[in-house]
């Protein structure tokens, strides 16, 4: 295959993940806590054995996270919880522990404060938040829950010093995937209840981008139209050259 048709076609490639990123952080607007995936773009060198020609193709290397703030939307829920600051709450799943911003809280039937899923919220020390009444809970700046003027506990705040090895499970978690790297305690980070950590997706932005991208993949689309359109007539030509012959 021509050569700008293969570098055009892995930029198509490039593009249509682009573009899947794109649509699914568009899906994930209104959920509460969700962060925006991105992409980085990187060239990847593929050689041909036979003759040692190498030739350059544009690849999307890695998506990254973008962890910056969401808005804080008012709820009046005493169980909504976000965040200002960074860190994340920990979720206790059966596959061990989860990060989430998402503080869309419940109470399970026994009075245990979870997420949505029915996973644990972690306590301070480890344990859970355990009601023990049906009355209303406090929670403080700094992640105490009370309950009827008393303690329940705190919650566990943690951030990481590299989060890049944070891999996003489901649209609203995170799992640590470097078993050598340990979670540490939230710094500079509040708790405020009655409140939900929105989407840090700009819809807008993201407008632009996918027309962007739509005009990228238009414009590869006719770069590899035109090479084979090129290849066919000098094949045709090569043709009518021997049969005159």
């Amino acid at each position: 295959m021509d050569q700008i048709a293969v570098t055009a076609a892995s930029g198509l490639h490039a593009r249509l993940e682009a573009l899947d990123l794109l649509a699914n952080n568009l899906a994930n607007s209104t959920t509460g806590g969700y962060k925006l995936d991105r992409e980085f773009y990187s060239l990847f060198t593929a050689s041909d054995g036979a003759s040692g020609a190498s030739t350059k193709l544009p690849v999307i290397q890695k998506q990254w996270t973008d962890f910056s703030q969401g808005t804080l939307q008012a709820t009046g829920n005493s169980l909504d919880l976000s965040l200002s600051g960074k860190g994340f709450f920990v979720a206790n799943s059966p596959s061990g522990p989860l990060y989430t911003r998402n503080g869309s809280f419940q109470l399970s039937k026994t009075g245990t404060l979870t997420t949505t899923e029915g996973f644990t919220i972690g306590a301070v020390g480890g344990g859970v938040i355990q009601t023990q009444s049906q009355n209303s809970i406090r929670v403080t700046p700094d992640g105490t829950v009370e309950q009827d003027g008393q303690p329940l506990g705190q919650l566990e705040l943690v951030d990481f010093a590299d989060r890049s090895f944070l891999d996003k499970t489901g649209n609203n978690y995170f799992r640590n995937t470097n078993a050598k790297l340990a979670s540490i305690p939230a710094m500079d980070v509040t708790v405020a209840q009655g409140k939900i950590e929105g989407s840090n997706v700009a819809p807008a932005e993201l407008a632009v981008r996918l027309v962007g991208l739509m005009r990228q993949f238009e414009m590869l689309q006719k770069a590899v139209a035109l090479t084979s359109d090129m290849n066919t007539k000098a094949l045709d030509g090569v043709a009518r050259v021997g049969s005159g012959s």
